[in-house]
């Protein structure tokens, strides 16, 4: 059977090709609505299929939108990037994710890649963008959004979340129990001390702490964000003679450790321990007992990051419109701080 083209649906619809294309491509110029039915009505009787391959090299851009993540086997990620795909879907658009294993360059790879297909726009979750990665996008003057993170590299569009307010948040919560000082699982060294969530988290427990006039010296402790290097840490902090009362970790999956560890050393939690963690993923309601933890609208936030990344002014020379959107954070109470 002979391929159908845009010539039959423009002799069976009675238009010019021409019009077809800005039927099917949206634009550039109005279509009357009669004559858009009419054309409409065409591809579907005739089964036309468009050509993206075609139309990506006439316009230079395909209908994929990048999007890279530190690790998508984090519960955190995962469902960050569930929701960028759900809400590109409705813009029709296919997202494509890449893992940098927060590696830089496994991020400048997948940065060329992306960038060399062409994509509408890069959604970038980047775990301390450095200067050559920054490079590659201004040598392509690609559509960035920053979700989640704001490294120092490039000073482009953000979507973030309240991190240092919701840190505060759970960190005076676990104080309003009693607590005699709540202990805190930051990052690692490699962490970056600008534009990190887990940097606000770091210093959102600070502040609550000095609110309420007490130390942290020596109550910052270093693990990874997923649960499993953090659980060993945990098994080393809680098994020592000095073992905190309250605990908020800069992640779940810090947490989902902890209280793994907890189990482990027959720790009574939250009788003998009180934990805390950040993001409200999923599994945070599942755990035994179930987490405590700060939650942000993530489908807001996805819904804003792939509107602002196939916003056209956004390269605008000298554009600084939305440059930041920051979402609120708010407290989820559950049982492991200590509540009913």
């Amino acid at each position: 059977m002979a391929k159908v083209t845009r010539d039959d649906v423009a002799r069976l619809a009675g238009t010019s090709t021409a019009v077809v294309s800005y039927v099917i491509n949206n634009g550039p110029r109005p279509v009357a609505p009669a004559t858009r039915e009419r054309v409409l009505a065409a591809i579907k009787e005739l089964g036309y299929r468009p050509d993206r391959v075609a139309q990506a090299m006439a316009s230079r851009r395909t209908d994929l939108i990048g999007m890279i993540v530190p690790d998508s086997r984090q519960p955190f990620f995962a469902e960050m990037a569930h929701a960028v795909e759900q809400a590109a879907s409705e813009r029709g658009k296919m997202v494509l994710v890449g893992n940098s294993d927060y590696v830089a360059d496994r991020e400048v790879h997948y940065l060329r890649a992306f960038l060399g297909m062409r994509v509408s726009g890069l959604i970038l979750v980047s775990h301390g963008l450095d200067d050559h990665a920054a490079s590659e996008i201004e040598a392509w003057d690609a559509r960035v959004v920053l979700l989640h993170e704001r490294p120092e590299a490039i000073d482009d569009v953000a979507v973030v979340t309240d991190d240092l307010g919701g840190a505060q948040l759970a960190t005076r919560h676990l104080l309003e129990h009693g607590y005699a000082y709540v202990a805190c699982l930051g990052g690692t060294a490699d962490t970056p001390s600008v534009g990190d969530p887990v940097s606000d988290h770091v210093e959102g427990w600070r502040r609550a702490m000095g609110e309420a006039g007490l130390d942290t010296e020596g109550r910052l402790f270093e693990a990874p964000y997923n649960r499993y290097d953090a659980y060993r840490v945990a098994l080393e902090l809680l098994a020592g003679p000095d073992r905190p009362p309250a605990i908020f970790c800069s992640t779940d999956d810090q947490a989902i450790g902890v209280l793994r560890a907890a189990r482990e050393l027959r720790i009574e939690v939250p009788g003998e321990l009180a934990v805390a963690g950040f993001d409200d993923v999923k599994e945070a309601g599942l755990t035994d007992p179930p987490l405590t933890t700060v939650a942000s609208d993530r489908s807001a936030m996805a819904r804003a990051a792939v509107d602002l990344v196939l916003d056209d002014s956004l390269r605008v020379a000298g554009s600084r419109r939305e440059r930041l959107k920051l979402f609120p954070s708010r407290l989820v109470v559950r049982q492991s701080c200590g509540c009913a």
